[in-house]
């Protein structure tokens, strides 16, 4: 056997299925792009925006409120996630692991009251 000439049997499929997938997608894309119709027309050119003609820029600025409160959100839903873990196992791991959520869920209170005392939560 020669350093380079080796290649493993078990990575044989992975490998095939790897090209099959990438002609599969490539195929497909090829294929769609020679049979869909080619009827440009003004309307069809016309961005959409919910079935209105648009009437003014879509890049419009947006407040920096409305992207902290975004923000705030994914934080306390990302948070939140933890706790069904631990509901799940809570029979498993007993009295530590409650004080140990006890004391996140306190942490994740004093954030959400700091973040309320700043103005963080109010929209205007």
């Amino acid at each position: 056997m020669t350093p380079g000439a080796y290649l493993p049997e078990h990575y044989l499929p992975v490998v095939i299925f790897l090209i099959l997938g990438t002609v599969f997608g490539i195929g497909i894309l090829v294929v769609g792009w020679f049979f869909r119709p080619r009827r440009p027309y003004p309307e069809k050119l016309l961005t959409y925006e919910s079935g209105i003609t648009p009437f003014m820029d879509a890049r419009q600025k947006f407040s920096i409120r409305y992207y902290l409160i975004a923000m705030l959100y994914l934080i306390f839903a990302i948070e939140a996630v933890f706790l069904y873990p631990w509901a799940v196992a809570y029979g498993q791991i007993g009295l530590y692991a409650l004080i140990e959520m006890v004391i996140f869920i306190i942490i994740l209170f004093v954030g959400y009251v700091y973040a309320w005392k700043k103005g963080a939560l109010e929209w205007e």
